[in-house]
């Protein structure tokens, strides 16, 4: 990473294989209509995002495609490395702020709800704040987002479980971190969290 700007936006990618994307979905919609969810949340979180003046890197779960949704001009493109979620976030931001980034903010594409304006207002509220977090309904978060590595965050957590966001929270407030709190928003993860408009069709 050459950094073009001082704040950076990490972007989590599955790659979109049929049966490995979105799987409490796929139990009630079955895998296909999971796999048409799952693009289509990916296309919303490249909507948002592609206009954004930081840097932006999308972290492939399996392999880098040169040839997808991600305009290769807009977004770096690189692999998750890690055992778990903790690991492979940690591994991310580290490689950021060692890339010399101020500012690093990290989503996934899961969140239908999230917004270019929430994005801005979490690298906003970096400018004094330690951390900002952005609270998922299911007890995790959608954003992550430091100035400085803070290992902690990330160690320790029982990943795609309701304590998430609580528990980093808990820890953030340990370390004496000044942080910010964005509002909570709901990730796509069952039939329930589907959009209206998506659910009539």
């Amino acid at each position: 990473m050459d950094p073009t700007t001082k704040s950076l936006l990490i972007i989590f990618y599955r790659n979109p294989f049929k049966g490995r994307v979105k799987t409490r979905l796929a139990a009630n919609v079955g895998d296909e209509k999971a796999l048409d969810v799952f693009r289509r949340l990916a296309g919303h979180t490249r909507q948002i995002t592609e206009a954004l003046a930081s840097d932006k890197i999308v972290f492939y779960s399996d392999s880098i495609d040169l040839m997808d949704m991600w305009p290769n001009a807009r977004y770096l493109k690189t692999l998750q490395q890690g055992s778990d979620l903790g690991a492979r976030m940690k591994n991310a931001f580290t490689s950021a702020f060692e890339s010399g980034y101020e500012s690093v903010c990290i989503i996934g594409t899961d969140c239908y709800e999230l917004t270019t304006r929430i994005i801005l207002q979490a690298f906003d509220a970096l400018t004094s704040h330690d951390v900002v977090i952005g609270p998922a309904v299911d007890g995790g978060y959608y954003l992550l987002g430091m100035r400085k590595l803070y290992p902690q965050l990330f160690d320790g957590k029982e990943w795609s479980t309701e304590t998430v966001c609580e528990r980093t929270v808990s820890d953030i407030r340990s370390l004496g971190l000044k942080y910010f709190q964005l509002q909570t928003l709901r990730d796509v993860d069952t039939e329930g969290d589907l959009p209206d408009e998506w659910r009539k069709e």
